[in-house]
């Protein structure tokens, strides 16, 4: 598997420890090449994918037929902006919006950039239609949200390392606790409340799935108070949580919906921010846009990527898979393992500071020796998220190296 050199993993880390911002802390292991669920590293060791790129690669690596697209694309036209009409945009408009059933789309390139344009819609239709008073709007978010780390995304972020020197932040949030029905409740009544932002599932803070009901409870309080219910599912969306979105769970419809990372099946940036008329057309000529959002190259890739979901069944394929997956997890019967939650593909085990201070980053680097990558979220939790695509065949056989490991390690 080696692409014609003979450089180790230790040459690649060096480089981007030299030459890159730090501003991650990677897993230490080098990737070149990924085929459906597996990725191989320089050295040509092959693993079981576990993250699918937080989400991103639901169809799997390199699905042939997204790169067959986006080699046909390529070739013929990749960038107009939206200075001019291209050919490809309004087929994937069309398309995505019957997708997901809204009357507009407003395209994107990353997943923190549609949530920026969700909120700048939000408050701007809480001025034009909504009719409160010039900056007085408000947006309710909840504790432990990530939606990204752009200024104004960290200003409402109760994470010390999103938010820790970056002041001074901007205004117009209101935090409560997440899956708090009183309190949401109640914050919606408030007077010039324009919206309410979730996750359906929070991803970043552990996987941490509500109590049934809590999504239809903000649907229905948004509605009787004329406010917008705007779901960030940029990493639940797009079959992840064995529905086509996290809110389908309880047969709501966001306001407001945000899609990213699957969207293109991992092959480029894409983005969306779906909504109604009366919502999207507050927004004018002029007054929101991106160079890339809604470039031919995307929408091709991005209409492809939604096809093979509906073609190979990975909704059906997520839920079934996930339910054997917490299964096998449950039934590991070892004291470091404290609790398995998810739906679907998206699933996550707490694992109890073990040995001599050892926590879930120590079991992912044994994970990874053992051929599984997945990486811990803070630092008592880890997240399992195959690509969608993973068959019955192989989740059994990573939920057999993730029970030998986690039973090595406490033996």
């Amino acid at each position: 598997m080696n692409m014609g050199n003979n450089r180790g993993n230790d040459y690649y880390i060096e480089l981007e420890d030299k030459y890159g911002a730090h501003n991650y802390h990677p897993l230490p292991v080098v990737l070149e090449k990924g085929e459906g669920v597996f990725v191989w590293d320089v050295e040509g060791k092959k693993y079981y994918d576990f993250l699918s790129a937080y989400s991103a690669v639901n169809q799997g690596h390199c699905h042939p037929r997204l790169i067959q697209v986006l080699k046909d694309q390529g070739e013929k036209l990749t960038l107009t902006s939206r200075a001019f009409y291209n050919n490809v945009l309004g087929e994937y408009e069309k398309f995505v919006t019957n997708y997901f059933g809204y009357d507009k789309v407003l395209p994107m390139n990353t997943g923190v950039e549609a949530v920026e344009t969700a909120l700048k819609l939000c408050r701007k239709w809480a001025y034009q239609v909504k009719g409160l008073p010039e900056n007085q709007a408000k947006i309710i978010v909840v504790k432990d949200n990530f939606h990204g780390r752009t200024l104004s995304v960290i200003s409402f972020s109760d994470d010390p390392d999103s938010y820790g020197g970056y002041g001074p932040f901007l205004p117009g949030f209101e935090m409560v606790p997440y899956n708090d029905m009183d309190s949401m409740k109640k914050a919606i009544a408030q007077p010039n409340v324009a919206g309410v932002m979730v996750e359906p599932i929070q991803g970043e803070a552990g996987v941490i799935v509500p109590q049934d009901g809590y999504l239809k409870m903000i649907r229905e309080t948004c509605t009787e108070n004329n406010v917008l219910f705007i779901a960030d599912e940029v990493q639940t969306g797009i079959a992840r949580t064995g529905r086509m979105l996290a809110c389908d769970h309880e047969d709501v419809t966001p306001d407001i919906l945000i899609l990213g990372k699957a969207l293109s099946g991992g092959v480029l940036p894409v983005s969306a921010v779906l909504a109604n008329d009366e919502i999207m057309l507050c927004i004018k000529p002029g007054q929101h846009g991106s160079t890339y959002g809604g470039n031919p190259l995307s929408c091709a890739v991005a209409m492809e990527a939604l096809n093979v979901v509906k073609d190979e069944k990975l909704v059906d394929n997520a839920e079934n898979m996930g339910q054997i997956f917490r299964e096998r997890m449950r039934n590991i019967d070892s004291p470091l393992i404290t609790d398995v939650r998810g739906k679907g593909l998206l699933n996550a085990i707490d694992i109890k500071p073990f040995g001599d201070g050892k926590t879930a980053y120590d079991v992912c680097l044994k994970l990874r020796d053992n051929g599984l990558l997945a990486k811990q979220t803070h630092t008592h939790t880890i997240r399992f998220a195959p690509p969608l695509v993973i068959n019955e065949e192989q989740i059994n056989a990573c939920a057999d190296i993730i029970e030998s490991t986690i039973l090595a390690l406490e033996a």
